[in-house]
């Protein structure tokens, strides 16, 4: 333990470290509850709840885009940091429900934000890990040096890719709309992102994605007859999808844990991509986590994939259940299929 202290103690001399600096989030206010859908998706509360742990999500109203749910929680991230919008050197979001089919929704948030310096502004797309694959970019530039203040963004409005039929009931009653965003900076005091841990496998695919509109439609992307054959809708293979996620999460945290020599009693909260009840009770059984160690709030949300972290990062420092000095890991499982965790000192 003196070796890895001393370890630490001297990256800390030769590296700068990052951390959270500002965070904050927004949902719509339109509170979507279970009864409210039964008749749209064919379904009942009693189903949606023992299925995923969800009792009610947020929508957004028509002609809300993606970025009018991001703004606010940009701007409460920036003022929690101390700083002003041109005080931000990079903006990189996170979503797969973009405004635009392109461009990407960065620069939107620039110009919304009212940024007048030619700052870079870029998406990717990630999927339910986004969160955690915009961390480890954001890290990296702190620490090279290249820039002061990153704004990173998750944040989703799945309601307008769902599919609100019965025939779109296996994935349509899951999710729901929300944004989250942080400000990193360099770290001047022992909070830290202490590492990231980012993975894929191309193989599952095809159990978790929406093809449409998309360049293997060419050369129209999207038409009649693709929409005909749902292709613009998610699909999921539920049971892949729950199997893989409740593997590669433990994993992803044990990588954390053991890069970090921290061990899961050392952990004061982990908190995990909310997409199923299930999978985070699965996967704190795995860990040997206690079920108060592993932050829920899916049953408020649903899953608002690219969002779901900072929203849960934001409500456990609310409720006190996250405090400076704490040690959290985050953790990630979603389209691609992707994963990832890191470790934090809060």
């Amino acid at each position: 333990m003196y070796r890895t202290r001393l370890i630490n103690q001297l990256k800390k001399i030769i590296m700068k470290m990052s951390k959270i600096a500002g965070i904050g989030f927004n949902v719509p206010d339109n509170i979507v509850k279970n009864h409210d859908i039964e008749e749209m998706m064919d379904t009942t509360d009693e189903w949606i709840q023992t299925r995923s742990g969800i009792k009610e999500r947020r929508w957004v109203l028509p002609g809300t885009a993606n970025s009018d749910l991001a703004l606010p929680a940009c701007v409460k991230a920036i003022e929690n940091a101390g700083i002003t919008p041109n005080d931000i050197d990079a903006i990189i979001v996170g979503t797969v429900s973009s405004d635009y089919n392109f461009p990407g929704m960065a620069p939107i948030i620039q110009r919304k934000l009212g940024i007048t310096s030619n700052i870079p502004a870029y998406d990717i797309s990630a999927a339910c890990s986004a969160f955690i694959y915009l961390l480890e970019m954001g890290d990296q530039y702190i620490k090279s040096g290249k820039y002061s203040n990153v704004l990173l963004v998750g944040s989703d409005l799945m309601s307008t890719i769902i599919e609100r039929t019965p025939e779109g009931r296996a994935t349509g009653v899951l999710f729901g709309d929300g944004s989250g965003a942080v400000v990193l900076q360099e770290s001047d005091d022992d909070s830290q992102i202490l590492s990231t841990h980012l993975f894929a496998d191309g193989d599952g695919v095809e159990h978790l994605r929406a093809k449409a509109p998309g360049s293997v439609f060419n050369p129209l992307r999207i038409d009649a007859k693709i929409v005909e054959d749902r292709h613009h809708i998610p699909h999921q293979n539920g049971r892949e999808v729950f199997k893989n996620a409740v593997k590669r999460m433990p994993e992803a945290i044990n990588i954390a844990l053991e890069h970090n020599n921290l061990s899961i009693d050392q952990v004061s909260l982990v908190v995990a991509h909310q997409a199923n009840r299930r999978i985070l009770e699965a996967c704190a059984e795995r860990m040997k986590l206690p079920m108060e160690k592993m932050y829920i709030n899916i049953h408020k949300y649903g899953n608002t994939t690219a969002a779901t972290i900072p929203i849960a990062l934001c409500e456990a420092i609310e409720e006190g259940k996250l405090v400076k000095g704490d040690n959290i890991v985050l953790t990630a499982f979603g389209a691609g299929y992707t994963w990832a965790s890191a470790a934090i000192k809060w």
